[in-house]
Formats: structure tokens, sequence, C-alpha cells
């Protein structure tokens, strides 16, 4: 019997000006669609597959169903062993399913080494590559999906705690209350998520077999000719094509239509010309104007909704924001299309509202469509759409690389469009004509007699009779007053304030880019100036090959962080900077140039990214407004009020954010708790700031980072502008701060226990941190990070898959300021002494498996480190983060991989073994342990306690849907960024702003710990007092000399990397 063959539908696609990929479109014989991608040094290889089908195809009374597909093999355990990940997520028409690995055989090299090199490739046998193993078990579940009763019983389970975790979320809980009150003729009325009631216990009340009515649905909705596939890899697109041939033919065809609701519309008259006002968990305040819109699928050459959306949604002189802002009403505004369904959509306008806003919501509506009576009276304008066309063509031109799996997840959904092949890449991006006619057409949907509005806001409880079904938001819903639509029917004297915006003078029209061939891209940046006023890193791009740059300055002072009061008049003037700079800076964020003004402990952070061209405009412009700030009454009272809502909403964050955050402030010698900050902000008025920022300018040390398409002479010049407007006294090296973790003592086990404020949050949490280390110390290090990795999928496995102990569950490397150690954190509705004794007793149980697992398998480990640290980085945004992380750190380890790779190399599984034994296991003398509890208020429903499991027994399970899973980072953004290692900790802008409230708390300090005889747990009842009682690291020191980096050579624009 012949093999099947595929049918070429393309074989050049339309792409980026660096794009070195290589394209093809094939169609196999089951009408399967695939974009096979070729890239020969690619180190990561990546599979996504997206199904037309999604939560609107739930059946009425099991919704969910689409979310709940459980997967049935080995794929967690095969992608942690080659660098892998995999996840899933359901829209509501399709469901997409993404993974990436290692584009290479994860087979042992010496230190240093790349497991193999492009050319290798095609040496590499189909059963030796990872992407084959990949493809082969990826496809068994489209092709023969066991439904096995377990596995879909887990998976229920996943999906409930993943609606758990959700029920205090004003995200979810405003879109399903959207929803909710649609037209219950069309599917967007459904509950898409689903919970264990929708999904278990009301389908066998009514006497289903839950198990064949997911097959059903598979059957039903899963058919070859509905799904579009993208394969990334090094391989060459004839092996990827004849892989893909042979290993999805085999998925049926059934020749099913495209999804459609063609009948009935989201939002009817029944639905129209009402508003409805609802109750959030957090103290927000918005007004949502939603319009039904035409469908823009077809209209891919000129979509009219970008060019409504540019308008609507611009922020400089003339736009609604400038207007309603000006008066006092608002802090921001969104507006744009979004598709709902083929032949659906809605036109979304958000305005962020302040206090006064929230009482003249009447008013703001009256604006906006004053401002739409002005689109719809003025002709299409062709300059504007030629002014987006060409920044978009720019943006196409020199776009840089993501991440694979983010590729490949957003071109198998494009796929699912009706869009020419060859314009795959390029068809959500790039404007191709001028068509006045479709702009008028949409116009015709911004009408008086066509939306809704919403208003949210907890000021407005009073009179809310409803509660939504699925979340319990609290609400009421009335017809909008019909003397107010008279009053928008009428229209009446358009505002002054209402004009189109002018030509955007930040358009960049020098993309130039000098391209030297390099032996290999410059591992660490030089340092062109050190002296008492500033020190200045540069590197000329030679890698990436883009005209654009990234200048970081860090404006040293002990002044920003010496107090509680003083971090906070930090943040306010920073956000009273950004609030001055919004209309200035719009042109240039929508012509690509972006730039922040935020603070942490050693100062103020102040960055410019993007097309190098206009940068120094945009920093002028900045520092200038730093400098000469205006602090309006008007303007400072909006923005004390947005930042004391922020303070406030702390408490209501999802309880694992305020377990990582608690257990970050314990760990530090000095920082500022979020009631300390709220203390102090109450009573800063506007004469505090006029006062305070001079003396905050005054006496600093510049550190900046100059990297991208800029010359030696352009690192110098921007420095030296900085340098002329502010005109600061010298800060010496002595009064920088030093940064330097907590040390637990050995033996220790600490705990400490918060009470969530939100009452009606059912989730639990604990974070369970264990000390290891100083971070200078390599080997240490290595073993850690060795550890985690080997515990990386067991964890998820055991306490998520088998015990369900919870949707949200990480495991890995917990670094904080210099210090190292292991953490593991589950968020349940389970109490936490629970989930503490299931941690204990899975590390417990793990040396048990670290003593049976074989040398060939711990070199895999290893070879799976190596391969994430050694990650190609994508584009120049990256290699600066990079650069940035080890500066900021002050170990200044640019080559910290190369050294990471050989003291993990020198790591024997005797090694590993001790250092569980000292560090890890619960019943361990040595161990230093700090748990930090998260304690609901309110319970969860009845959930029935998993029993004692058989491992052996049980097929291992990928949960569908949203997974957050945790993957060990690499060393080198682990370093300075704590985020890459343990998941929200707080960004450079807001560092601090986080509450860790006094303890109040029953237990008390000496209670037995059970693991260990004669060992206490140590209640942490006084947070300063703790910190007080531990020792600190050693501070961070350059593990090379300043004088290593030095390159003080002639200044020259032509110089490049001091050659």
């Amino acid at each position: 019997m012949a093999a099947p063959k595929a049918q070429r539908i393309a074989d050049k696609l339309e792409t980026p000006l660096l794009d070195d990929r290589s394209y093809r479109v094939i169609c196999l014989p089951n009408k399967l669609e695939v974009l096979l991608v070729h890239e020969l040094d690619t180190d990561k290889a990546s599979v996504a597959l997206d199904v037309n089908v999604g939560s609107f195809s739930d059946p009425d009374d099991m919704p969910g169903m689409a979310h709940a597909f459980p997967e049935e093999n080995d794929f967690r355990q095969f992608l942690t062993l080659h660098s892998g990940d995999y996840n899933a997520y359901t829209d509501w028409t399709s469901t997409n399913y993404h993974l990436e690995l290692a584009a290479s055989p994860a087979t042992a090299a010496p230190a240093g080494e790349s497991e193999m090199s492009p050319g290798d490739s095609a040496g590499v046998r189909a059963e030796e590559s990872p992407l084959y193993g990949a493809l082969d078990r990826f496809a068994q579940f489209f092709i023969a999906p066991l439904f096995l009763a377990s596995t879909l019983d887990r998976e229920l389970k996943a999906v409930d705690s993943e609606n758990k975790k959700n029920l205090q979320s004003d995200t979810w809980r405003q879109t399903q209350l959207s929803m909710s009150l649609s037209n219950p003729k069309h599917p967007y009325c459904h509950f898409s998520t689903g919970n264990l009631e929708t999904l278990h216990d009301k389908p066998l009340e009514r006497g289903i077999e839950i198990r064949s009515e997911f097959i059903k649905f598979y059957e039903r909705h899963y058919s070859a000719n509905r799904m579009k596939m993208a394969v990334l890899g090094r391989e060459s697109l004839d092996e990827l094509e004849s892989w893909v041939v042979e290993l999805f033919s085999a998925v049926r065809n059934k020749d099913l239509p495209q999804n459609r609701w063609d009948d009935e519309q989201p939002l009817t008259k029944n639905e129209l010309l009402t508003q409805y006002v609802s109750k959030p968990v957090m103290d927000i305040r918005e007004l949502e104007i939603v319009f039904p819109f035409l469908d823009e699928e077809d209209l891919y050459e000129s979509p009219p909704g970008r060019y409504l959306s540019h308008l609507i949604g611009h922020e400089g002189p003339g736009s609604i924001l400038s207007c309603i802002k000006s008066k006092g009403w608002a802090n921001g505004l969104y507006a744009g299309p979004g598709p709902i369904c083929p032949g659906a959509a809605f036109f979304t306008i958000t305005i962020f509202l302040t206090d006064e806003g929230l009482k003249q919501c009447q008013e703001i509506v009256k604006v906006v469509f004053q401002y739409i009576s002005l689109l719809q009276e003025t002709p299409p304008q062709a300059w504007i759409v030629e002014e987006m066309k060409g920044i978009a063509e720019v943006d196409f031109r020199f776009r840089q690389k993501t991440a694979a799996s983010g590729f490949t997840s957003w071109v198998s959904a494009v796929m699912q469009r009706p869009v020419p092949r060859e314009w795959l890449l390029s068809a959500s991006s790039l404007i191709r004509k001028f068509d006045p006619e479709s702009i008028t057409n949409a116009l015709t949907h911004l009408r008086p007699d066509n939306f809704r509005m919403a208003i949210v806001s907890q000021a407005l409880s009073e009179g809310l009779d409803r509660k939504e079904r699925w979340y319990g938001t609290e609400y009421r819903c009335e017809p909008i007053p019909e003397d107010f639509l008279a009053e928008l029917r009428r229209g009446g004297s358009r505002l002054p304030d209402l004009y189109l915006p002018s030509k955007n003078e930040f358009i960049p029209t020098k993309l130039d880019v000098e391209r030297k061939e390099v032996k290999e891209p410059l591992k660490a940046p030089r340092i062109i100036r050190n002296d008492e006023s500033a020190r200045i890193w540069w590197k000329k791009d030679d890698r990436f090959w883009v005209p654009k740059g990234n200048i970081c300055l860090t404006l040293r002072s002990p002044l920003v962080y010496a107090t509680a009061e003083t971090a906070v008049k930090t943040r306010l003037y920073c956000e009273l900077v950004k609030d001055a700079l919004v209309e200035y800076s719009y042109d240039a964020d929508i012509a690509g140039l972006y730039y922040g003004l935020g603070y942490h402990a050693d100062g103020l952070d102040v960055e410019v990214e993007g097309y190098n061209d206009k940068m120094p405009v945009l920093l002028e412009k900045v520092v200038l407004c730093m400098r000469d700030l205006e602090v309006k009454p008007d303007r400072f009272k909006v923005v004390k009020e947005r930042l004391l809502r922020e303070y406030r909403n702390w408490d209501f964050q999802q309880p694992y954010q305020q377990v990582q955050e608690h257990a970050r402030l314990l760990s530090v010698e000095k920082s500022w708790a979020n009631d300390q900050r709220l203390a102090e902000l109450v009573h800063v008025v506007e004469e505090d700031i006029r006062q305070f920022y001079p003396q905050l300018l005054r006496q600093v040390h510049i550190e900046a980072i100059a990297h991208g398409n800029l010359y030696r002479d352009d690192a110098l010049g921007l420095t030296q502008l900085v340098e002329s407007i502010l005109k600061p006294r010298a800060l010496p090296q002595s009064l920088w701060i030093i940064h330097r973790g907590l040390i637990l003592p050995s033996g220790s086990d600490y705990l400490y226990q918060t009470t969530l404020k939100d009452a009606a949050d059912v989730n639990n949490c604990v974070g369970y941190y264990l000390f290891v280390g100083g971070w200078a110390d390599r080997m240490l290090r290595a073993k850690t990070f060795l550890f985690a990795q080997t515990t990386d999928e067991p964890v998820f496995d055991q306490l998520r898959t088998k015990e369900q102990l919870g949707y949200m569950i990480w495991s890995g490397l917990h670094t904080q300021s210099t210090r190292i150690g292991y953490y593991v954190l589950v968020q349940s509705e389970k109490k936490p002494e629970v989930l503490e004794a299931r941690i204990d007793a899975f590390l417990d149980d793990f040396g048990a498996r670290l003593e049976q697992m074989s040398n060939e398998e711990l070199e895999t480990h290893k070879r799976s480190l190596v391969n994430a640290w050694q990650a190609k980085l994508k584009n120049l945004g990256q290699e600066t983060n990079r650069f940035r992380n080890h500066i900021c750190s002050n170990y200044l380890d640019f080559e910290q991989v190369e050294s990471d790779v050989a003291c993990l190399n020198a790591v024997s599984k005797a090694d590993l073994a001790e250092f569980y034994e000292e560090h890890i296991r619960p019943g361990s003398q040595g161990r230093a342990k700090l748990s930090v509890h998260a304690l609901a208020q309110s319970k969860a429903a009845a959930v029935a306690v998993p029993k004692e499991v058989d491992s052996a027994k049980i097929e291992t399970v990928i949960p569908d849907g949203e997974t957050v899973v945790h993957t060990v980072p690499s060393p080198v953004d682990a370093l300075a960024d704590p985020a890459k290692a343990e998941p929200i900790i707080s960004d450079g802008e807001t560092v601090g702003n986080t509450a860790l409230p006094s303890v109040d708390v029953t237990q008390q300090p000496g209670e037995p710990n059970g693991d260990v005889p004669g060992k206490v747990v140590k209640v942490i009842q006084n947070a300063h007092e703790f910190r007080a009682s531990l020792a600190a690291t050693a501070g961070a020191l350059p593990v090379r000399p300043l004088s290593d980096f030095e390159d003080f050579g002639t200044q020259g624009s032509a110089e490049t990397n001091g050659a």
C-alpha cells in the first residue's frame, strides 16, 4: 500500500526582513492543514494544534466540557526530560494545544558545548529526535483518545480547582456576568470554564454516564478537517513533512463544517439599551460601552476596526481620554474590536474612572458619542491610514522572534481564519489598502440605539438585587433611561476639546543598521565610562541587527527606600511624571518607542526602548518632566486616589501571590510592608512631593546600560544628556545600597500564618520554603538547580494529578537577593496543615526515588537543565534583560552559564543524595525551613480528601486548560529576577508594594514537629523581630574585577564594541 502524500498549499510566506526560517503549508489526505517551519539553529522545537471547537460547542446541560479534555499518555515526563513544557487553552470557538521541547537529543556533552551543532540535525534518526517522540505521543490523543475513567475524573477535579481559583477574580466575574446577561439563544451566554457541579454532580443526578458523554463530544466535534497545526524544528521541511504525514494522517476526517452560529447574535433588542451595575471584589471603577460590531474575518487587507480603535482609543490631544482626563473623570481608556465567533463581534470602549468620574458616567458617554459623531461626519482620512500602514510595515519588517511555543500556538490559531496562506505571518500585522467604504460601514454600528453599558464599582452597591449564578457577582440590570438616550440621539454642540490627532512625529525614518560579521557575539557589555558620577555599560548589537536600542538608567539614591514614607513619595512622584507625559508619549508608543519610569531599593529606573531614531528626543522629554514636574492639585488627587485603591486592593489578590510576597518580605533585611505604605500615603499632600523630588534628584549615581543599534558616542551622549538636565551631585559608593539575604539557621522550622481578608475566598495556600545557602556558592547552586529539575514533574504528577490537592501547584528554585533555596507552593480549598503534610510526605518519599534513579536518568536531567540554560536568545530585549540582571545583581557574572554547566557536570548521584539528606528531607536535623500559610475565612463545598494512591496503578495525565506549569529557570534569569524562579515577585516599578501585616495566631511557639524528634515549630509572631533575629549573607561582589570590562577607547560614531 502506497504511503499517503500531502498536498502543497504554499512554499513561500511573506516574512519579516531578518526571518531566517523556511516555511511550507501542506494539507494531509485527511484535510488536516499543517504549517511546517524549518529553523536550522533553533534550540527549541514546538508543535501546536488548534481545533475548531471551544466552549460555544458545550452541551447546554454540561457547560465546560470543551475545557475538560484529559490526556492519557506520558507526555509530561517525556517533556520534562527534554527541557520541555506543555499547555492548552480553550476559547469560545477553538481549543489550542501547544508544546515545546529541546530541538535535539538530550545526550551527554562536555561542559560548555552545545548538544548538537545545527548541521548535525539531519543525521539524527527519527526515534532519537525529541520532536519526533513528542509528535508521536501528541498524535495519539487525536487518533485514539482513551478517556480512561480515572484520568477523566482527575481532570474534572482539576477544572473545578481552576474554577475555584478564579471565583474572586474580577476579570473572570465581569466576563461571565456579561455573558450571562446576553441572548440565551446564543452560546455566548454559556458558563465557559465549567466546574464539578456542571461536569460531574448534576450529570450523575440525571443518570448520565460522564465518560460516554465526553466520547460523544469528541466524536461529534473533533475532526481532522477542523484542525490546524504548526510544527517548528531543526529538521528539513521534507523531514518534518514525512513525520507529520506518517503520524497524523490517521486522525479521522469527518468532513465537519466550520462551527458557526449565524442564526442568532449575542446581543439582541432584548439586551441592547440596558445598563447593569455590579459590585467588584477589588476597589475598581470602570465604565464599559459595548456595541455589536461587524465581523472582520474577511476584511484582513484593511480591517476598519483598527482605524476606529486608533482614533477612539487615542490618548493624545483632542482625544476622548484627553477631554475626560482634563475634567478629572478618568485615568485611562481602552477601545477596540473583538471577535466573538464567525458572524459576531463587539466593539468595546472601557474607561477607567476616578471617584468624580463615577458620578459623571452619563456625561462621559455623551463625550464618547460626540467623538463618534465627529468620525461619522468626517470622511475617513487617507493620511491616517497611510500613517498606520507605515508603522505596521516597519514593525513587521523588523519583527523579532518569540518563544517557539508562543509562535506555533499563535500561528495555528491564525490558520483557522480565511487568509491567504502566503500571508499567515503578516495578515494580522499589515494594512494593505485604504478602504473608506468599510470604515464608513463600520461606523454605522456605533449608534445610540445599538449599545449596552456596564458600570463596575463598590460605591454603587445599593440596590443590587441579583446574583450571577456561577460567580455570585451582585448586580442590577435596568433599561438605559429614555431621556438620556434622547440626548444621545440629539447630539448637541460638540466640545471644542475633541478633534482628530495631528501627524505623528515619532515615526522612525532612519532604519539603517550597520551589520558586521562576527565570529561570536560578545557575552558582556563594555564599560566605556566609570567615574564618581556615572558608570556606562555599552554593547553595539552584534546578534539581531534591528534598528532598535535599549537605554536603561538607574539613578542610585538611598533616599528612595530610606523609610516607608520616602518609598511612598517616590512612587507618587513616578506616577505623577507618567501622568503628565501621557499625551506626549502616546505618539511615541504607537510608533514603537517606549519609556518606563519606576523605582526599587537602589533608586529610580528610567528606560527608553524601541526604534533608536527618535530615542534622544523621548529621553530628553522624560528627564525634563522629571526635573520640572508641576504637581497640579487636581492630578495629584486623582493619582493619589488611584494609588490608595491599589494598596487597599493588595489583600484581595490570589492567595498564592500573597504567600509569595510574605515569604519575600521575611527573607530580606529591609522592606516596607503594604500596611506601612498605606499608612504613610494617607498623610501625603501635594506640597510634600514638591519638596521631596528635588531632594531625590539632587545627589545620585548613574548606572547606564546602552545596548542595540547604538554606537559608543550614542551611549555616552544619552547619559550626558541626563546629566546636563539634572545636574546632580555625585553619590559616593559608600552610600550605595548593599543587598543581603537573611539566613535561616540550620535545623530551624518557622511558621508564618496570615488570614486572608477576602471573606469570600475559599482557597488556602501553603508556601513551603527551604533555605539552602548563598547564591555565590556555585556547587551548592548547581545541586539546588538539579534537585529542582528532578522534582519538577514528580511534584506536579503526585500533588496535583494523583492527589488532586489543587490547581495552583509549583515547585522549584527559590532565590531572594543573595540566597538560594527550594520551594513547593500549593493553593487549595483543603486546610493548610493537610497541604503541608502532603508536601512533607512527597519530599520524604522522594528520597527512595532518588536512590533508585539511574545514572543515565540523572544525566538526562542534567542535559535538560543545560539545554534550558543555553537557550538561544530570541530578541534584543532578552539580551538586554540578561545584561541588566547581571549588572543589577552586582555579581557581573556574564559567563555564568559556562561556569554553572561545569559545576553541574561535576555533581554525582551521591552528591545529590547528600544534598537531599542535609537540606530537603523532612527528618533532617540540619534542614532550614520557613512555611507560610494563608488561611481562608470561607469554606468551599465539601471536597473528598483523596485516598492514598498507588502510583504504579495510576496513569499519567496532562490536564487540559490554562495550566500554570513551573519550569526550572536558567540561572542567568534567576540571578537577579526572582520572578523567573518563582512567579509573582513585585516588578521594579512597584517593588515592595505589598502587605506583611502583624500576625495574630492562636498556635504558640514551641509546638513539636512530628517529623523530627525534639524539633519544634516556631510560629512567627512579629515579622520585624523575626528578621532582626537572623544573620545575613554577605553582600554581592563581582566575580571579576571591573577592569576586565573597561574599554575607554577613543570616541567615534563608527566604533562598535571597542573593535
